[in-house]
């Protein structure tokens, strides 16, 4: 096992031992093919020369330590490739806002026969990912439906299994090491919460009270939520405040005000999994300029690659959807 104060190595003794495999550094033998395509194939172009692979390993060996093997030296390169991608992306405008449309948990799970409830664990840990994904490309809000008013429809035992999973995963988000207090994450919950029982709604209200001094990005989660209902409620506070006298002043402006997703801006981004290309009723009065993607890949299976490409395809279109807004 490697310790940190070998630190007398250099790169090329680095990359000689991996490669040849003296020493006690991981080999590159050690490795199966899809391994070895994968450790080169994560580095840029720019340091995937030999020479440079020697260096890239050599920070690895003194930062991290080689103690924990393959893996951690996977998640290594992993990390630095993704911090240059970044880097490049960022040259290019980023979205302010991203929204997705979890869609395809349940059939993740159908297809690779696991057992019910499966498939939305998978699609929780594929939401850790893209959050800190968006933490480390800048991106300030991020917006996931979780669960519409018209799921409750299905049936009870599975609408109950959803509210056991949702209560587990929520109460996580309290854990001092749960990636929300890592990255200063605040959370909101949007949506008709006196649909959700009381164990949910209390443990999401814990949440956002914790929360609520982090501002380095800003998770919205729409729970019990269709957006006719958003618009609906927004139009009966408007009225509220207005009295019945003044019903007939009411403007644009009264109303968007009163929606609960006036804590964001607009998304420039609307991801929804599973190839699917429906609104479902989400976010229908703040999707009217954002961009569309929908990727073939089931929630569960949405990764880094889909969000480049994303990002991508708004950074070619962002000075023409720039001009359209400046029209309205």
């Amino acid at each position: 096992m490697c310790r940190r104060e070998n630190n007398d190595l250099s790169g090329n003794d680095v990359v000689q031992s991996f490669i040849t495999g003296s020493g006690s550094f991981p080999t590159f033998a050690s490795l199966n093919s899809q391994l070895r395509i994968l450790v080169i194939s994560l580095l840029p172009s720019t340091i995937s020369d030999p020479k440079n692979l020697g260096t890239v390993l050599h920070f690895i060996y003194l930062r991290e330590g080689m103690g924990g093997g393959i893996r951690q030296l996977l998640e290594q390169v992993h990390r630095l490739s993704r911090r240059c991608l970044f880097r490049v992306l960022s040259m290019g405008p980023l979205p302010t806002h991203l929204a997705f449309i979890m869609d395809g948990n349940r059939r993740y799970a159908k297809k690779r026969g696991l057992e019910d409830g499966s498939g939305h664990k998978a699609g929780f840990s594929a939401l850790m990912s893209m959050l800190q994904y968006c933490y480390e490309l800048g991106i300030k809000y991020v917006t996931v439906y979780a669960f519409s008013i018209d799921n409750f429809r299905r049936k009870p035992e599975e609408v109950q299994s959803l509210m056991d999973l949702m209560l587990e995963k929520i109460k996580s988000l309290l854990d001092k090491e749960s990636i929300v207090h890592e990255y200063g994450i605040r959370v909101y919950f949007i949506g008709n919460l006196g649909l959700l029982n009381d164990q949910v709604r209390a443990a999401a209200e814990e949440v956002m009270k914790a929360t609520a001094k982090n501002s380095r990005v800003v998770l919205l989660v729409c729970v019990a939520y269709n957006s006719t209902d958003e618009i609906v409620q927004a139009v009966k506070r408007s009225c509220v405040d207005k009295a019945d006298r003044d019903v007939e002043r009411i403007q644009l402006v009264d109303i968007e005000e009163n929606m609960q997703m006036s804590v964001a801006p607009e998304p420039d981004i609307l991801i929804r999994s599973s190839g699917e290309t429906r609104l479902s009723n989400f976010l229908l009065w703040q999707t009217g300029n954002s961009q569309l993607f929908s990727p073939d890949a089931l929630w569960p299976e949405i990764g880094l690659r889909h969000l480049v490409w994303a990002i991508l395809n708004f950074q070619r279109s962002h000075s023409y959807l720039e001009k359209k807004k400046k029209q309205l």
